[in-house]
């Protein structure tokens, strides 16, 4: 029998949802689908309600959920609250199909992990880190403390209210969002502002100089003080920063870029130069 009475979730079953994704978005993470799995655990409290039991539109929620999904989990999230509402929209009978909601999931996946990546690794961890690294220099344990609450606190305050504004939106006013000057230049303050953040833990937590002093006769002329401090301060830092930037852009791996730093620095330490 045809049941017209409008299917509508409650906000509770949204909550649900997202705090599924939010603590299984990784559990089985796997090369065929990455994340598909823990996105499909995430939407069954609202696939489950919306389609009848066993039924095909159920079983076909299922399938089509589990197919190729990856981005960034936290700002991605607003994807999950978007394909609530479409899997809403279509449990009521609106004109959506199930090849359009997975349409729009890997249409959006790709770029909302690029702005996931760019505010969170390239923007707030760096900023956050050099508040607690300062912190923590003088032994303080509130250091390692701090950066731990305000990361999860951020985070999951970004992600809980972006999986809302997901499904408050819906398609439309996500296709606005991605689409409008607002967010390219969100994005390219963020970019600057790591950029800014990045250069000052550099200057101030990476530190070289070397006490080599070059004598003839009289003469006596000391590297660090008498040339590379008059032409540039913190060239010797810098020179390493840029080095260990060169190599992780040649797809180095972070181990073996840190080898090479620590064999540098025994080398440089052996023979007396750093």
């Amino acid at each position: 029998m045809e049941n017209n009475k409008e299917k509508k979730l409650t906000k509770k079953q949204i909550k649900k949802s997202f705090w599924r994704w939010t603590f299984f978005s990784h559990s089985n993470y796997n090369y065929e689908r990455m994340q598909a799995s823990g996105f499909l655990h995430a939407m069954l409290p609202v696939l489950n309600d919306l389609y009848e039991d066993e039924s095909e539109d159920l079983k076909a929620s299922y399938t089509r959920h589990l197919e190729f999904f990856n981005t960034e989990p936290h700002f991605g999230g607003i994807i999950g609250g978007l394909t609530i509402a479409m899997e809403e929209q279509k449990a009521n009978g609106a004109p959506i199909t199930g090849d359009a909601i997975n349409s729009i999931k890997t249409g959006l996946m790709g770029p909302l992990a690029g702005i996931g990546d760019t505010l969170w690794q390239g923007t707030l961890v760096p900023i956050l880190l050099s508040i607690a690294i300062s912190i923590g220099a003088e032994g303080n344990l509130f250091g390692p403390i701090f950066y731990t609450i305000a990361m999860f606190v951020i985070m999951l305050g970004i992600a809980y209210n972006l999986w809302l504004q997901g499904y408050n939106y819906g398609k439309e006013g996500i296709q606005k969002l991605m689409g409008g000057d607002l967010l390219k230049k969100v994005m390219l303050g963020a970019k600057i502002m790591g950029a800014v953040v990045i250069g000052a833990l550099t200057a101030n937590y990476v530190e070289l100089s070397t006490d080599f002093v070059f004598s003839y006769g009289d003469l006596k002329l000391d590297i660090q003080e008498d040339i590379l401090d008059q032409l540039l301060q913190g060239m010797l830092p810098l020179a390493v920063t840029m080095l260990s930037l060169y190599l992780l852009n040649k797809k180095i791996k972070s181990t073996s870029v840190l080898l090479v730093l620590i064999v540098i620095s025994a080398v440089g330490a052996i023979l007396g130069v750093f």
